[in-house]
């Protein structure tokens, strides 16, 4: 019997479907994520970890394993804890953090290097591996709009201590306890400032409305990638310590998931330069571009994705 000329079409049509769908399988199953237990990513409370989570998972993906994201878990202390718990395998964190806020040094590293080994060995003491770190540390610093800087001659972070509680500084509220914060501010700069919470996404609102005279921002933000606002004022006693980023993770996932996976992430992290996470950045925060998108964007661009 003759099909007919529509019915052959679809015909065609769901056979060309079916070698694609085997074509896909085929090719999924070379890949060497294929078949390794599923991972849980999780990443902090801003735009950054966003991205970086995104990174992550999306190359992941792209070799085959199966991957969740659980976006905006919130501080270190609380995505520690989720990791500890292992509602998540792994998420990316700051070695300088790591150090202090989690481990609870208040002894500044004296390297970028240094810091790196000393948050390796805490990690390794509980039962996680840190992969390799980034090219680029993002910081705590502290930022003044140009004009509050020009009025009070302010270059520095030790000047604030002539305007004592004058000054009202911004900040998310773990920076009150934090050696990285109010804590270290005052051990190594003398200053006691007014403290104001403000939720990390809200920072430069809180500077550019004068809700605040100084606020806790990062060196990688992408509103500094234009010069003349702000000033940044510098932290020649590195209170904010050293800060590269690198996947903490779970060692008995690392062994489970075979080599192809901390490959995989330390080929994603070689790539971030300063300026590439800072445009990254500038993109999400101010282009109002997903951090999906931007991830995807950017691994494409360098044949991971």
């Amino acid at each position: 019997m003759r099909m007919r000329p529509i019915a052959a079409a679809l015909v065609a049509v769901t056979a060309a479907a079916a070698g694609l769908a085997l074509g896909a399988q085929a090719s999924i199953a070379g890949l060497p994520g294929t078949g390794k237990p599923p991972i849980v990513i999780g990443d902090k409370n801003f735009a950054e970890e966003f991205i970086l989570g995104a990174l992550y998972a999306q190359a992941l993906k792209a070799q085959g394993y199966s991957v969740t994201l659980k976006d905006n878990i919130g501080s270190s202390e609380i995505t520690w804890k989720a990791l500890q718990s292992g509602q998540i395998g792994l998420y990316p964190e700051y070695t300088g953090t790591l150090l202090s806020a989690i481990a609870g040094d208040t002894n500044n590293p004296t390297s970028a290097s240094a810091a790196y080994s000393q948050a390796s060995a805490y990690a390794s003491k509980h039962g996680f591996t840190l992969l390799k770190p980034t090219p680029f540390y993002d910081s705590d610093a502290l930022a003044a709009l140009s004009s509050y800087a020009k009025k009070h001659h302010l270059t520095t972070i030790a000047q604030l201590k002539g305007l004592g509680k004058g000054v009202i500084l911004g900040a998310a509220p773990e920076f009150a306890t934090r050696f990285e914060g109010l804590l270290g501010l005052e051990k190594d700069y003398g200053i006691k400032p007014t403290f104001k919470p403000i939720a990390i996404g809200l920072s430069y609102t809180a500077l550019d409305s004068g809700k605040v005279d100084v606020q806790d921002v990062f060196t990688t933000d992408g509103q500094l990638a234009t010069p003349g606002r702000y000033t940044i004022l510098s932290d020649p006693d590195h209170v904010f310590g050293f800060q590269n980023v690198a996947p903490v993770v779970k060692a008995s996932l690392i062994a489970k998931e075979g080599p192809a996976f901390a490959a995989t992430l330390n080929k994603v992290d070689a790539l971030l330069t300063r300026n590439a996470m800072q445009q990254m950045n500038k993109a999400v925060s101010i282009d109002q571009i997903s951090p999906a998108t931007v991830a995807a964007g950017f691994l494409k661009a360098n044949h991971l994705g």
